[in-house]
């Protein structure tokens, strides 16, 4: 039986392909930190603590529309304790923390894999960039961990509403 090569790449290459896509872990809270080395390096009071995974196959774009999507996702209450309310509508501060962990693959064994999670000189450009279309959209600074560093984040999770969004669909 003869395999042309759009068909080796259907049913290898782009299953693997179309699983890469950008990931946030988004986390209301009324305050969050983030220590490294035992020092506080970023603190907020009430906004979102964002943790961002990053993979192999992310873009510049990935990183905008993520940050758009964040900026104005509505999970903070109104008046009536709907959510109704962006964090640009509440003045809402936010921590941004880079975490490969987030492209964990577990399919086989019992050891994640982390072969999808992009390499510093992949991700730090796109994470940088990611913190500047944040501030940008916010008017203001964002508070950030240290890519590649051992944190520690204290947070109290307000609701608590977390919510997961990855660039996959861009819906």
């Amino acid at each position: 039986m003869s395999y042309g090569l759009f068909n080796v790449l259907t049913l290898f290459a782009i299953p693997f392909i179309q699983n890469d896509q950008m990931k946030a872990v988004i986390q209301r809270v009324n305050h969050a930190s983030v220590k490294v080395d035992g020092q506080v390096q970023s603190q907020i009071k009430k906004g979102l603590l964002v943790l961002l995974g990053i993979t192999i196959a992310d873009s510049y774009e990935d990183s905008k529309w993520l940050s758009k999507k964040i900026l104005n996702l509505r999970i903070f209450n109104d008046n009536s304790g709907i959510m109704n309310h962006s964090l640009l509508d509440i003045d809402g501060e936010v921590i941004i923390v880079s975490q490969f962990t987030l492209m964990a693959s577990t399919k086989k064994g019992n050891r994640p894999s982390y072969i999808k999670a992009a390499k510093a000189e992949i991700a730090i450009p796109i994470y940088e960039q990611f913190i500047a279309d944040i501030e940008l959209g916010l008017g203001k600074k964002a508070g950030t961990g240290t890519f590649g560093a051992d944190m520690k984040i204290d947070l109290q999770n307000d609701g608590p509403v977390t919510i997961i969004i990855d660039t996959e669909f861009k819906q």
